[in-house]
């Protein structure tokens, strides 16, 4: 199915910038497992073409749609962010690069099992979860598992996951999963709240710090001015930017430094940065 849309958008650098997974690419194709089904999807020239199963690839329109944020005015929030050579310099080499609009609950695992780690331990260890406690999803002999939910995790308890090569996440993971399913917290209701507000639920959780909940905020719950700090962005920020050196800012101060210089969406920014400093000279 085709979806046609005006402005630019980098596929290859939105799907392969570590904000999500579980896509893996096939010459123009990259395949997921989002919104329990199987989905392919590419660029071309009219906007982006999809195919999904088992779901009718109509009904599943308007969420794909979403997921990859079609609505977003990239020109206003490049006006908006473009404060300096560096992040220019970013803006102009990824041009059309997009935050995702991911599902929560896999979001917060998947950002809960970065602790530490790395892109490709974090696929493996997201990969892994899915196959073990998700549900098959068979099309022209491909396999992809949905995400489990969370009563599954919940019930699994730590051990499983654990064997799972986790390691100390795993009864991050598995605590979160029962406070959720036992009712103490409502992750899409959070997209309706503050900033704050969800912050603060967020890192009531096991396992949740300041960056991880940023990360759930920005990929997840539509909170464009949430400002990850992790290795990456602490590099981008200190050999980049004077006035953080010069204050020796901690990780923590970090955060609403950026998001006051960057403003409203200071995670866009954010992720243009990363991006940057993670592939310089390459």
């Amino acid at each position: 199915m085709q979806i046609e849309f005006e402005g630019t958008y980098d596929l290859t650098s939105t799907l392969e910038c570590g904000q999500a997974f579980r896509w893996r690419r096939d010459g123009d194709w990259y395949s997921s497992v989002i919104f329990n089904n199987n989905v392919k999807i590419r660029r071309n020239r009219k906007g982006v073409e999809f195919c999904s199963s088992p779901d009718d690839e109509l009904a599943l329109e308007p969420l794909v749609r979403g997921y990859l944020r079609l609505e977003d005015d990239l020109d206003g929030i490049y006006a908006n962010i473009n404060r300096d050579e560096r992040i220019g310099e970013s803006i102009k080499r990824f041009t059309g690069m997009r935050i995702l609009r991911q599902e929560p609950w896999e979001c917060l695992v998947s950002f809960i099992c970065s602790a530490n780690s790395n892109i490709g331990r974090i696929s493996t260890n997201v990969e892994d979860i899915s196959t073990k406690f998700g549900r098959a999803i068979r099309v022209n002999g491909d396999v992809r598992h949905t995400f489990p939910t969370v009563d599954v995790l919940a019930e699994a308890g730590e051990q499983p996951l654990r064997d799972l090569g986790l390691g100390f996440r795993a009864k991050y993971v598995s605590a979160t999963a029962r406070i959720i399913a036992e009712g103490g917290l409502d992750l899409f209701a959070l997209r309706e709240a503050s900033y704050d507000e969800a912050l603060e639920s967020l890192v009531a959780l096991p396992g949740i710090g300041d960056k991880v909940a940023n990360c759930i905020m920005l990929f997840s719950l539509d909170k464009l001015e949430a400002f990850p700090v992790d290795v990456w962005i602490d590099r981008a920020l200190r050999e980049w930017y004077p006035a953080v050196a010069e204050k020796k800012l901690t990780k923590k101060a970090m955060r609403p430094w950026a998001q006051d210089y960057f403003g409203r969406y200071a995670g866009y920014a954010n992720q243009y940065l990363f991006h940057g400093r993670r592939l310089q000279g390459k």
